[in-house]
């Protein structure tokens, strides 16, 4: 049953009279449950009609009837006068609250365009949440008759707090949530992977906010991101601060009626992204992880990142990526053993039932060419991803190394470094990278080496490092930027041949059975 308490009765009339809807005129009559706003708008202006204005018959003697705990919409006077919020056609006034949106976009016609929105757009979900994004200045008008509406309670010795009104975009989705539900076929949720949005603008009322920027200009700070410093945080921060008597001087109740409903300017859907994670081993010297461009040139044909998405973009459908992985090998060291843990994220993927067979047999596709192979590929979350960083300083990694040296290598020679034990370098940020990395110096620490001989210039050195060493500088020293290293350990000149990451100690992700 329909019900506006009868206390409400006087802020009832005065929006009723002033150009406000009739679902507005419940918002801020308080009636907080979703089945009155979802009666046809005819129907429920008409049951408002009703009740604001009733017919003369019977009230000529001057009696009232007796004031009533509850006004009920839903029960017929026999009146048939036209409804006082209409315009001198009969059509209905552009709401003067919400600009039309309860009035003109929330009907069956408009959810057949979201729904024709989301078929068309082809994404896979199980259910949904709506987001609507509203002009600020609804805000204002709605601050302002909240205060009208506090006057009217005032009289009667009663308070009407603004959080007891209810919102517009609250009043939105209770009435159309279930209509979209009933064409998706699915149901409307308040956390769903899978968003479809949409934005109204009124360019009519623009103005109507930029009074608050000459008595709250603290509150409007321009932003990179944002067109106009006029954005609904700061709108309602102003209207906290500003005094009531201030506004009410600023912005006159009621106020206007526009001539124009508000517009949709976007329907968006959106999916939350998918994340996939795994290890690699990469076995070319002529790779590099992430493409290599230079002043807009490719250096390499190909990339760890790019042999690993050519294969999973198809099969979700995915806007685009974000590749992160546990630290970065050069273009020619190779990543062997177990491999080196990486994520990647697929922006707005537009398939996601993807089972864990589609996995594997994905895994199988990129493990095609002789560059790269993955292992552990897996679905995991936004917040798994993180645990691959964590900690990431304090991980450590075991390398070898084709080390050549100028004099010629002794026995004693390769146990000094045998028995070399967590060894604190010094290392300035390397000649290579000071184009993309700031300069630093960053200790480091080498926890253990052995070597192995070859012949009298050459051994192979294997290392286990704290996580962001510099080997190759490590070994050379990179004119004195590294200190020590393995030249001015063995007092000789020392250069790297080749070098091979062994193992990434990172536990993660999970290792899968094969």
């Amino acid at each position: 049953m329909l019900l506006i308490e009868e206390k409400y009765r006087p802020v009832a009339e005065i929006l009723f009279s002033s150009g406000t809807c009739s679902r507005c005129i419940l918002r801020l009559c308080c009636v907080d449950f979703p089945a009155p706003y979802r009666l046809p708008y005819k129907d429920l202006t008409e049951e408002l009609h009703k009740l604001l204005a009733p017919c003369d018959e019977g009230a000529a003697d001057g009696d009232s009837a007796p004031p009533i705990k509850k006004a009920k919409l839903d029960e017929s006077d026999g009146c048939n006068a036209e409804a006082l919020n209409t315009d001198a056609s009969g059509a209905p006034k552009i709401c003067n609250l919400c600009l039309g949106i309860l009035q003109h976009l929330a009907d069956a016609d408009f959810v057949k365009k979201i729904f024709h929105k989301v078929q068309s757009a082809g994404y896979e979900f199980k259910d949904f949440v709506f987001s609507v994004s509203l002009p600020a200045q609804l805000l204002v008008r709605e601050h302002c008759a909240w205060l009208q509406a506090q006057q009217e309670m005032r009289k009667q010795g009663r308070v009407l707090e603004k959080g007891d009104i209810i919102q517009l975009k609250e009043a939105y989705k209770w009435i159309i949530h279930p209509m979209i539900s009933d064409e998706l076929g699915v149901q409307a949720v308040s956390k769903s992977a899978f968003e479809v949005g949409v934005v109204f603008c009124h360019q009519e009322t623009d103005e109507d906010c930029h009074f608050l920027a000459t008595v709250c200009k603290d509150c409007f700070k321009p932003a990179k991101n944002k067109q106009s410093v006029f954005t609904r945080m700061a709108v309602v921060k102003a209207l906290e601060k500003i005094k009531d008597d201030d506004f009410c001087r600023q912005f006159q109740w009621p106020p206007s009626s526009p001539k124009t409903a508000c517009e949709v300017v976007d329907m968006q859907c959106n999916h939350a992204s998918v994340f996939v994670a795994g290890r690699y081993n990469k076995y070319s010297r002529n790779l590099p992880q992430t493409p290599w461009v230079i002043d807009g040139e490719r250096k390499m044909e190909s990339s760890v990142e790019e042999l690993i998405t050519e294969q999973l973009m198809p099969v979700f459908k995915a806007d685009s990526f974000n590749f992160s992985s546990s630290g970065r090998e050069d273009v020619d060291v190779r990543t062997l053993g177990r491999g080196r843990p990486f994520a990647i994220e697929l922006v707005n993927p537009h398939k996601v039932q993807v089972t864990k067979q589609n996995i594997k047999d994905l895994q199988e596709k990129i493990n095609g060419t002789d560059k790269i192979k993955v292992r552990d590929l897996q679905i995991v979350t936004r917040e798994a991803v993180a645990h691959m960083k964590e900690g990431e300083e304090e991980k450590t990694k075991c390398y070898s190394a084709l080390i050549w040296a100028e004099k010629n290598i002794k026995k004693e020679d390769l146990e000094l470094l045998d028995n070399v034990k967590e060894l604190k370098l010094v290392q300035k940020t390397p000649l290579r990278v000071l184009h993309r990395r700031p300069l630093a110096s960053r200790v480091r620490l080498i926890h253990t080496m052995n070597t192995e001989y070859l012949d009298e210039h050459h051994f192979r050195l294997y290392l286990k490092t704290q996580a962001g060493t510099y080997i190759k500088e490590f070994v050379h020293g990179d004119f004195g930027r590294t200190v020590p290293n393995i030249g001015s350990i063995m007092k000789t000149t020392a250069d790297i041949l080749e070098l091979d990451v062994e193992s990434v100690d990172v536990d993660w992700p999970p290792a899968l059975d094969d």
